[in-house]
C-alpha cells in the first residue's frame, strides 16, 4: 500500500461463513473478510467475494483484484471488467488508484502480467489467438494504461505485442522485388 506490504494467500479452504458474513462486521472487516475469500480454492466463491471488492477504493483491495485478473478463470476476468467501468476512463477515480497501486508495485505488476499470458496460452489460446483480445489481456492493457497514466511514460509491457503490432513484419524482414539481373 504506501510502504507496507500485504501478503496475500494464494488459496483459501476454510468453509465460507454464514450467508450474512458477520452483520457485527464494519464496512472495513467486511471488506477484509472478502479479500480472504477471494483466494478461496472455489472458483464460484472467489468470484462472488470478488464482486463486493470492486466497488471498494480501498488501495490494499487493489492487489486481490489485480491477482484475480491474472488467473484463468474467464468468468472473473469479465466480472472485472464489468466492477471497474472506471479502469479504462482517463483521471477517473479507479484508474488513479489501480495506476498508482501498479506504479508502486512493478515488481507484482510484472509478475501479474506473466501469470496472465501464461494461463491464456494454456486455457483461452483457442478461443482468443492473439492474447490482447482475450479477457484477461484486455484487463492488463488497460492496468497498463492506468499505470502510465499514474507515472507519465509508458509502462513496460510483459505481454506480447498489440495485434497490429504482431502483424506488421519488421522492417529489415520486408520482402523487395528482386532487381532485373539479379538471381532469384
Amino acid at each position: 500500500m504506501t510502504g507496507e506490504s500485504v501478503d496475500i494467500p494464494s488459496r483459501v479452504y476454510e468453509e465460507e461463513p454464514g450467508e450474512c458474513p458477520g452483520p457485527g462486521l464494519t464496512g472495513t472487516q467486511r471488506l477484509i473478510l472478502h479479500c480472504l475469500y477471494s483466494r478461496h480454492h472455489d472458483g464460484r466463491v472467489r468470484q462472488r467475494h470478488l464482486e463486493a471488492l470492486l466497488p471498494a477504493a480501498e488501495p490494499w483491495v487493489v492487489p486481490y483484484v489485480i491477482q484475480q485478473a491474472a488467473e484463468y478463470v474467464r468468468e472473473i476476468q469479465e466480472a472485472i471488467r464489468q466492477g471497474l467501468p472506471g479502469i479504462a476512463v482517463p483521471h477517473s477515480l479507479q484508474r488513479r488508484l489501480y495506476g498508482a497501486f501498479i506504479v508502486r508495485n512493478a515488481e507484482f505488476f510484472a509478475r501479474t502480467e506473466r501469470r496472465a499470458v501464461s494461463y491464456w496460452a494454456c486455457y483461452h489460446r483457442a478461443e482468443h489467438p492473439v492474447f490482447g483480445a482475450s479477457p484477461g489481456g484486455v484487463l492488463m492493457a488497460e492496468f497498463r494504461a492506468a499505470a502510465t497514466e499514474c507515472a507519465g511514460t509508458a509502462w513496460p509491457r510483459h505481454t506480447p505485442r498489440p495485434v497490429a503490432a504482431a502483424l506488421t513484419p519488421p522492417a529489415a524482414a520486408t520482402a523487395r522485388p528482386p532487381s532485373p539481373g539479379s538471381p532469384p
